[in-house]
């Protein structure tokens, strides 16, 4: 592989950035855009079983919360192909390969799959300044391997299992000469990644990014963990904004973006799934009710911030595509947010239509926010908004009417 000196980009104004590929596997035997778009107009539920190939629900299920051990949930959003890669392809050594952490297998395949969907070539790829930014969150690969005999343990395991290898893998793989991070903010991990991707283009560090995220639940550990700290849903679903919202129920799965500046797009007659014109990132900082907590007056400022250093009004804004964990105090604390931004100015007959992909596949943690986005992209291309699953009796703790805000039921046209 030849070894040059690729030319960076000029600092230039923060213009527009085009999503020009993506791709994901997900729970609901979801595979790629086109998959993801099918399975959310149907309206599929990707929650299941823990399968067997995982842990066994006999073991460690039990509905007391307080059982030592256990935990008070035997459902959860799943993949399929554990144990499927192809190596050679790749030009992975067998040895290092059976020792790579499963995140890294399934992260090559869906980044490939993304770079064949926006039409490039991994030629084109060679010694280009593309940043590569994964969302991590909870790997179960070396909590799996803790388990192991400490034997079992080879020159590959540190590098097969290190968060830091999870997008290194695919810079390697591919010669990005771009910036590369890991990325760990537990559930907004992938959307920090695409962040630090966006300002890696913008400041003139890339010209290109591959983004996303990954989470694999390989061992009950973290389950048990999040559990004991009162995150999971008893019944195993994620009632976004319903009365009945009891917690979140765990997903897996991967899910890969292709960034390049809109411009560069156009010029090249690029397939435009949806354009990016700004993020921003804020912390919840000091909350009296907890570090567990969200903070609705922090999401207020970054809603503001986004959408202001852009020229858009909150009120001009038609869907939402929110966290929506499903969660008695979380979900009204986001609501909150919404609707003391976007309902100012809007008119009552044209509320913001807001909805969570969480409701379909779970909360996927490291994955969530970049499926929201290949969720809110599709919806954009096929001009419809999917119907958001389990939503029932509305949240007492959510003012819809005096915030503007509507769940949709069913398949509904953009506004």
């Amino acid at each position: 592989m030849e070894q040059t000196t690729p030319t960076r980009r000029k600092l230039h104004e923060k213009e527009p950035l085009a999503i020009i590929g993506m791709s994901a596997r997900l729970p609901g035997d979801i595979y790629g855009p086109e998959g993801l778009w099918s399975k959310l107009s149907q309206g599929v539920d990707g929650i299941t079983d823990v399968p067997g190939d995982r842990w066994s629900i006999e073991k460690y299920y039990d509905p007391d919360p307080d059982k030592a051990g256990k935990i008070k949930s035997k459902k959860g959003g799943f993949i399929k192909g554990m144990a499927e890669f192809d190596a050679e392809f790749f030009d992975i050594y067998p040895k290092v390969a059976e020792r790579m952490d499963p995140r890294q297998r399934h992260l090559l395949e869906v980044s490939y799959e993304a770079i064949e969907d926006a039409g490039l070539t991994l030629d084109e790829l060679d010694g280009s300044l593309t940043a590569c930014t994964m969302g991590v969150f909870l790997g179960d690969d070396s909590k799996k391997n803790a388990h192991d005999a400490l034997e079992e343990i080879t020159p590959h395991t540190a590098m097969g299992s290190a968060d830091t290898t999870v997008p290194a893998r695919l810079a390697f793989s591919y010669n990005l000469r771009g910036p590369v991070f890991s990325v760990d903010t537990a559930c907004s991990s992938s959307l920090v990644a695409i962040h630090l991707a966006c300002q890696a283009i913008w400041t003139g560090d890339a010209d290109m990014a591959i983004s996303g995220g990954v989470n694999i639940m390989e061992d009950p550990g973290h389950s048990i963990e999040l559990s004991k700290g009162g995150f999971l849903s008893p019944d195993g679903y994620c009632k976004t904004f319903d009365a009945s919202g009891n917690g979140y129920v765990r997903g897996e799965g991967v899910g890969v973006v292709i960034l390049k500046p809109l411009s560069d797009a156009e010029a090249a007659g690029d397939q435009i799934y949806a354009v990016i014109r700004n993020t921003v990132s804020n912390s919840d900082g000091y909350t009296a009710d907890g570090m567990t907590v969200p903070n609705e007056f922090a999401q207020m400022d970054m809603l503001k911030k986004a959408y202001g250093d852009v020229g858009i009004h909150p009120a001009d804004v038609d869907y939402m595509e929110a966290h929506g964990t499903g969660t008695s105090v979380g979900d009204p604390k986001e609501t909150y947010a919404f609707g003391h931004v976007f309902a100012d100015g809007r008119d009552a007959n044209k509320p913001l239509v807001m909805g969570s992909i969480k409701s379909n596949i779970g909360h996927t943690e490291a994955v969530a926010g970049v499926a929201g986005l290949m969720k809110l992209a599709q919806a954009i291309n096929h001009k419809e908004i999917p119907r958001n699953l389990h939503f029932k009796t509305p949240n007492p703790g959510i003012k819809f009417d005096e915030w503007k805000l509507k769940v949709p039921t069913e398949q509904t046209p953009w506004p």
